[in-house]
């Protein structure tokens, strides 16, 4: 089975293309090319959307064109095109859903309308042989969710964030601190000299009953601590970064912590817990977890950073998995700006 796979949901516009040779074979990543738009949006501290749909409709013919000839195929060889389909910034998702519709539609394929957090969902399945069900920890620039994971489409909820995102934490604190886009590995960097005892941030949610984040109250405590300083230094800024993130990190434990404990009233050994998405590739968050996990009888599990981040093969891969559980779409899919996993029971096309 060989899948096409387009993704567009933000500022990554990229294809790939998946291959696995049978049922119980080995999956192989044939290309995975990712053209980053970082540079265009780095003036601006953020991603504009507009600049990222322009930047989509601009590039990604050429990038699947790429794609297909680094995996020394044509279009008759696919078995189905998959192509992110929500959520994320609707300009760019429509952009990479039509391209998808197109070739689908020319080739007479099949078509994979993907969820984007479906495909990090399952992106450690394409790296590492791990079995349903498995505990999720899905931390990225717009999502922070603890999920039990049954099989494509098949999503148990444990917890959320209330209100922002870790990710978002991380960007909107590089922010303040002139500290440079994307925001994560910024704060990853200036942490690394800095002392993370110095500051005493809140651990929000730490030692309430259930799996619910939230990262509001940390985002304040840093903007005052970062203002009441008169002449920020260097030091007191790497000193904010190692503070901030610690807290990031203890939060993630605990609230992971949780979880697992009422995975394992599920779940008979081994209990994997994969962290997937942009904010899994902190090594940090990775260490953490990794100590956390061998406490409580798990085994982390996180894909390479290249497929933390958004990438198309983690869509390639999510529409093979699709499509081999008998769940193609129709032409008619619709992109969505929002999209939770859990919904996947209904289907992205309307029948």
């Amino acid at each position: 089975m060989i899948i096409l796979g387009i993704e567009s949901s933000c500022d990554e516009s990229a294809a790939a293309v998946v291959a696995r040779e049978d049922v119980g074979g080995r999956p192989r990543i044939l290309s995975n090319v990712v053209l980053s738009q970082t540079s265009a949006h780095r003036p601006y501290g953020g991603v504009v959307p507009e600049i990222a749909a322009r930047a989509h409709i601009e590039h990604l013919d050429g990038l699947v064109a790429r794609a297909m000839d680094e995996a020394g195929l044509d279009y008759a060889q696919l078995d189905g095109v998959a192509a992110t389909a929500g959520p994320g910034l609707i300009g760019g998702v429509i952009v990479g859903l039509m391209t998808g519709k197109g070739i689908a539609l020319t080739h007479k394929k099949p078509l994979l309308a993907v969820n984007h957090l479906e495909g990090h969902a399952l992106s450690a399945r394409l790296t590492n042989d791990v079995g349903f069900p498995y505990l999720l920890l899905l931390i990225s620039g717009g999502h922070c969710q603890l999920l039990i994971v049954k099989g494509p489409g098949h999503y148990h909820c444990l917890g959320r964030t209330l209100d922002d995102a870790v990710g978002e934490a991380f960007d909107k604190t590089a922010k303040l601190m002139d500290l440079g886009f994307p925001g994560g590995p910024a704060i990853e960097a200036a942490a690394r000299s800095g002392r993370a005892a110095r500051f005493d941030f809140p651990r929000p949610l730490k030692g309430r009953a259930g799996c619910d984040f939230s990262f509001s109250g940390l985002k304040t405590a840093v903007r005052q601590t970062y203002d009441a300083l008169p002449d920020p230094r260097p030091q007191d800024v790497a000193d904010i970064a190692a503070s901030f993130q610690a807290a990031v990190c203890d939060v993630l434990v605990e609230r992971s912590a949780r979880a697992m404990k009422r995975f394992r009233q599920e779940a008979s050994p081994p209990r994997p817990f994969v962290a997937a998405g942009g904010v899994a590739a902190n090594d940090e968050i990775r260490t953490r977890l990794s100590a956390a996990c061998a406490e409580h009888g798990f085994e982390l599990i996180a894909p390479p950073a290249s497929l933390c981040t958004d990438n198309a093969a983690m869509i390639a891969w999510a529409g093979l998995e699709r499509l081999h559980a008998g769940l193609p779409d129709d032409l008619n899919a619709a992109p969505r700006a929002r999209w939770p996993l859990e919904d996947l029971g209904n289907a992205a096309s309307p029948h």
